[in-house]
């Protein structure tokens, strides 16, 4: 973001200022449509070609800065869209390393209740849904895991 108002700010503060422009090893400066030689008015010295030149130069100048910094946000909108894959991505890892670590000590407690003979037929029923539950959201996390 920062970027960006950096750039909109160079942006509008070239437009607002006299522009630089190399023309056949000479640097001029445009102010609208007056072209000055070191600091001095040279607009009425200049033949009509050269004029036209100088502000043609000045126009492809403009065009390639203003592709420059498209190409700058396609490559930043760019980095974000890998930044927020990658972030998916570990978001994803996460739930699923959580998940399995549920469903592993449900399952352990479970078989641990039921060696012991723990376990009424009512509880043994709702033990056996909660690890299903528990390994069908193992199992939906490592499918968005890949």
């Amino acid at each position: 973001m920062k970027l960006f108002a950096v750039l909109l700010f160079l942006v509008a503060s070239l437009t607002i200022q006299a522009q630089e422009v190399a023309f056949n090893g000479t640097t001029y400066k445009v102010k609208g449509k007056t072209i000055l030689k070191d600091n001095t008015d040279i607009t009425k010295t200049l033949s009509v070609e050269e004029k036209t030149k100088i502000l043609e130069t000045l126009k492809e100048q403009k065009t390639l800065e203003a592709e420059r910094v498209k190409a700058e946000k396609k490559a930043e909108k760019k980095e974000k869209k890998i930044q927020k894959a990658l972030k998916q991505k570990e978001k994803a890892q996460s739930n699923f390393e959580k998940s399995s670590r549920k469903f592993d000590k449900a399952t352990a407690k479970y078989e641990s209740l039921k060696k012991r003979g723990r376990l009424s037929p009512i509880k043994e029923i709702k033990w056996v849904e909660k690890v299903e539950k528990l390994r069908y959201k193992r199992d939906k996390f490592e499918g968005k895991l890949k």
